[in-house]
Parts: structure tokens; C-alpha cells; sequence
């Protein structure tokens, strides 16, 4: 009946305890992240002597790391003391073509775990967790001063990429234009899965130089030559002008409507007139559901400042920059593609 617990239904006391402890698996996923555990079993079970030798490590403490991350199936005990990879540690191999090694890295680094630690700041004042840790207005600078984090960044978000961009490309038709350009598109990830899936388009990876410079060998290695262009820049100041198609993923969350509009009025001037604007984003729904794009709208409120928003904002925040919002597809995974024309 509606409205009736179940006999076996965990008391709500129990689940909460549940969604508390979250956050010591995810601190301790980052650590055997932080370690390569996972690489270090790539080539088999290995005792954890073994692996504490390895990893310069502390053996009694690295069992019990691992027995703890066992009992929710990153890595497994086969027998006493000694692991082995589950489906889920595989995802921790560097070298895994589903790795996401660096996002785990990423959510124990400083500038989340600090920016996070001010999430009541963030409610009451609604300024950043990250500005009140470090008095800086964006991650973005605090990356210019740590360098070994800000790598770790990158990394990161190509992880995040490795699950968006098949999804990406297989929802939308990039093939009806003739130059996509990818705004902010970081290591190229998903822009170099578009132009494989469709090879009579021509792409443009724009960004700061020192990340164009550093994405120029992992472009190089998807066989793209001649069919994609590097350009560095400042999507504050201008963007490159003359495509009939403009990109940003996971770019626009990062900032608050004016800074929005003008990555957006900047967009405006430099495609065709009949070119469009794609906005991929996690689009919040309304309802009670499980919503990845609220908790990431969290994230977005602690470190940059940013925020995630609804269908109706994006229609409102495109027009206010010379778009109007057109369609949002749906794709296999969180993110959407928020589709606009020049007006």
C-alpha cells in the first residue's frame, strides 16, 4: 500500500548513515587513487606487503584502506592480505580506456576539499567555498600558482569526458556543419570524438595557450591532422570567428550570468548568421528525482561560483545573449545539448 514501509525496508535512521559515510569511501577511493593501487594490480593479485612496498606505504594501514574500499567492490580480497581489481577498480588504472584515476585524484586535492569544507559560507552568503579558502575569485587562478593540481585538473575533466563524449556524438548530427569550433575544449577529448564519428567536418580547439600547448600531443595522437586547428585565447576577450557551429562543455556552469553572457555575446559576434550555439550541460529538472545535475550544481555554488541551471534559465540567459534556445537534446549520459540560433 502507498504510504506503507515495507518489513525489510531499511529503517530511515540506517540510510541516512548511509548517505553520511559517503564521503569517507569517496576520500578513501581518492587515496588508493592518489597510490596507483590500481595500477599495481594491472598485472595481477598482489599481497599487501607487495603493494605497500610499491607504494611507500605503511602495510597495516594500507590493509585496512583496501578491506574497506573491498567491502563496497573497489578491489577485492581473494585471500587473506592479498587484492585483486574488480570491474570498479579497473575505472582506477591510469591506462583504462574508462579511467577515471584523475577525477578521483581531483575530488581530494585542496582546492575541492577546502572549497567544500565552506559549504554553509556558501549557503549563508551565497559567495564561494573556494573564494573564502583561498580569496581567490575562480579556480582558475588559483591553477596558475599549482600547477601539479592544475594537471590533475585536466585530467579530470577528460575523465568526465570519456563518458559525455560517445554519448555526445552519437545524439546529436554534427554533420551538417562544416567547422566546429570547441570553446574551452581543453585536451580535445570530445572534440576529436566528433570529428572521428563525422569526417567531413573540420574542428577548432580553442583555449588559454598554456592548455593548447599542452593538448597539441593528444590531438595529434587521434590521426586529426589537417582536419583540426589549435587556437589559444581568452573567450573573455574574443573567440574564432567565421564557424558555422560553437561548443562549450561543462563551461558555461562554471559562472555567474554576466560572466555568461559575456563568454556568450563574445559567441554571438563570431558565428554565422546561420550557424548555431550548443550549451552542453547538466539541465536541472524539476521534481524529487535523483538528480546528478543538483548535486553538481553544489559543486559548481563551492568552487567556481557557478551554477547549473533549468531549461527556462538557459532560455532566458541564450536570449539575453542574441540566441534563442531552439531544442535541447538529451543524450545517454547526465549531460544535454542546449541548441540555439543567432537572432
Amino acid at each position: 500500500m502507498s504510504g506503507t514501509a515495507q518489513p525489510d525496508a531499511m529503517p530511515a535512521n540506517a540510510q541516512m548513515m548511509q548517505l553520511l559515510i559517503g564521503k569517507w569511501i569517496s576520500a578513501s577511493i581518492s587515496a588508493a587513487a592518489e597510490l596507483g593501487i590500481a595500477d599495481l594490480l594491472a598485472g595481477g593479485d598482489k599481497t599487501v606487503d607487495q603493494l605497500a612496498a610499491a607504494s611507500s606505504t605503511d602495510p597495516s594501514s594500507l590493509y585496512r584502506l583496501l578491506r574497506a574500499l573491498a567491502s563496497v567492490g573497489v578491489f577485492a580480497e581473494t585471500e587473506p592480505r592479498t587484492f585483486t581489481l574488480t570491474p570498479l577498480a579497473q575505472c582506477l588504472r591510469g591506462d583504462a580506456p574508462d579511467s577515471m584515476k584523475q577525477f578521483a585524484r581531483f575530488v581530494a586535492m585542496p582546492a575541492a576539499t577546502r572549497a567544500w569544507e565552506n559549504l554553509l559560507h556558501c549557503v549563508k552568503t551565497g559567495q564561494s567555498g573556494l573564494r573564502k579558502a583561498f580569496d581567490l575569485p575562480n579556480p582558475f587562478e588559483y591553477f596558475k600558482t599549482h600547477p601539479e593540481e592544475a594537471a590533475i585538473f585536466d585530467g579530470a575533466m577528460t575523465d568526465n569526458s570519456r563518458q559525455s563524449a560517445p554519448a555526445v556524438a552519437e545524439a546529436y548530427d554534427f554533420g551538417r556543419f562544416r567547422q566546429l569550433v570547441d570553446v574551452a575544449g581543453g585536451r580535445g577529448l570530445l572534440l576529436a570524438t566528433i570529428l572521428q564519428r563525422y569526417p567531413n567536418l573540420h574542428g577548432v580547439l580553442f583555449d588559454l595557450p598554456p592548455v593548447i600547448a599542452g593538448a597539441k600531443s593528444s590531438l595529434a595522437s587521434y590521426g586529426l591532422d589537417g582536419r583540426c586547428q589549435l587556437i589559444g585565447g581568452d573567450f573573455f576577450q574574443t573567440v574564432p570567428a567565421g564557424a558555422d557551429a560553437y561548443m562549450l562543455k561543462h563551461i558555461i556552469h562554471d559562472w555567474d550570468d554576466e560572466r555568461s553572457l559575456a563568454i556568450l555575446r563574445n559567441i554571438r559576434k563570431a558565428v554565422d548568421g546561420s550557424g548555431r550555439l550548443l550549451v552542453l550541460e547538466a539541465v536541472i529538472e524539476p521534481g524529487n528525482e535523483p538528480s546528478f545535475a543538483k548535486l553538481l550544481d553544489l559543486e559548481m555554488l563551492v568552487i567556481p561560483g557557478g551554477r547549473e541551471r533549468t531549461a527556462q534559465e538557459y532560455r532566458d540567459l541564450l536570449a539575453g545573449a542574441g540566441f534563442q534556445l531552439t531544442a535541447i537534446h538529451g543524450t545517454a549520459s547526465p549531460t544535454s545539448i542546449i541548441e540555439g540560433v543567432p537572432v
